[in-house]
């Protein structure tokens, strides 16, 4: 590639002083300028040699300028899928195609100039057309290309090396987002056409609430696709002919056949794909490794916003959800108050912290520092006996 773009660059520039060695000798032809200058040799030279320099810079900027574009386009055809390689070059022989067969119809132009401006410009348009259209049926194409069955799924495979699939759930969810926003998650990530059927299933639902998940998680998409790269609907021909199979089971054969990870949070879908050997990451259990660690006689200060269901509890909730019982504060209802953190219980739904009010926690360890401190005051024998 650099001896590609030192190549490009070269020619530009050569380009470009030529152009401008023959804007200079047109410039000194111009009636107003033979006039002043009357035919000075030095003059003529001079403003070749300008108008020739002047076309060089122009030439080596604007080849600077082509064969970055070619570089990065160079790039994005390499990671291109497969299918849209196919769709790109038919498209564009196909409109290459049609403008050699309407080219005809511009030599009625005595101008050569004007038909070749118009030839050019039928060309870009034909070439955008076709291959627009061939992009949106991609899939067929590449069936018609290949009548012996798919490409072998190594191919696949290498194309979406560590991908991640995403399942309805996580994509309405919409966590998922902002973890890939903040570089939690490496290669590209998949999103089944499958998936986004059910998906825009459940946007066209005649229940408001499943309605504005749908297109919540369409919405999220639709940004997702702007900002990371997120391949939709490629690599679905691996599960072969489509049937009525549920999609959770789908999910599970795609994973495994592209050796994919599945992005859920479905607590029954993730141990469903771990027993078949496919590899899941579920967004919960890494909500609930990154929630803070509370360690028992720790201090917080709680906001007590309901009743518990054992009688005189409280229940406060930390900023990641994080629930707390409050012993004795049924009373604090709407009030913030400190808590001393008396044990945490790890359970399937996440963490519970069961604490107590901090003034209350300190009136029961001094009573209890008084009770010891009486109990050995009036038994100074047997403590002694005990030493």
């Amino acid at each position: 590639m650099p001896v590609v773009r030192a190549i490009l660059l070269l020619v530009l520039s050569l380009v470009g002083g030529y152009v401008g060695y023959r804007t200079g000798s047109w410039y000194m032809e111009l009636g107003t300028i033979r006039q002043y200058v009357g035919g000075i040799r030095s003059y003529e030279v001079a403003s070749r040699i300008g108008f020739t320099v002047i076309g060089l810079l122009a030439g080596g900027f604007a080849g600077s300028k082509v064969s970055a574009y070619i570089t990065q386009l160079a790039d994005d055809l390499r990671e291109m899928p497969p299918n849209d390689k196919i769709a790109l070059c038919v498209g564009a022989l196909i409109g290459l195609l049609l403008t050699f067969l309407v080219h005809p119809i511009f030599n009625q132009f005595e101008e050569p100039m004007v038909r070749t401006l118009l030839t050019i410009a039928l060309a870009c348009a034909m070439v955008f057309l076709t291959t627009q259209g061939s992009m949106s049926m991609r899939d067929e194409l590449r069936k018609l290309l290949q009548p012996y069955g798919p490409m072998p799924p190594a191919e696949d495979k290498n194309a979406l090396k560590q991908a991640k699939i995403l399942d309805t759930n996580i994509i309405i969810d919409g966590r998922i987002s902002d973890i890939c926003r903040a570089g939690f998650v490496e290669g590209p990530i998949y999103v089944p056409g499958f998936v986004l059927d059910e998906l825009q299933l459940i946007a066209d639902s005649s229940d408001g609430l499943k309605r504005n998940r749908g297109r919540r998680g369409l919405d999220i998409l639709n940004q997702m696709q702007k900002e990371f790269s997120l391949v939709v609907r490629t690599h679905d021909h691996l599960l072969g002919p489509d049937d009525h199979e549920p999609v959770d089971g789908k999910l599970v054969r795609l994973a495994k056949a592209l050796e994919a990870t599945l992005v859920t949070n479905d607590f029954n879908l993730n141990k469903v794909a771990e027993l078949q050997g496919v590899r899941v990451m579920n967004v919960n259990e890494l909500a609930n490794a990154l929630k803070p660690v509370v360690l028992p006689g720790e201090e917080l200060s709680v906001h007590i916003i309901k009743e518990g269901k054992e009688a005189g509890q409280g229940i406060a909730y930390l900023d990641d959800g994080t629930m707390i019982v409050v012993e004795n504060a049924r009373r604090h209802v709407g009030e913030t108050v400190s808590v001393v953190v008396a044990s945490v219980l790890q359970t399937v739904a996440g963490k519970m912290i069961f604490s107590n009010i901090k003034d209350v926690a300190d009136e029961e360890d001094a009573l209890m520092d008084r009770n010891l401190r009486s109990y050995y005051n009036r038994n100074p024998r047997r403590s002694n006996r005990g030493h």
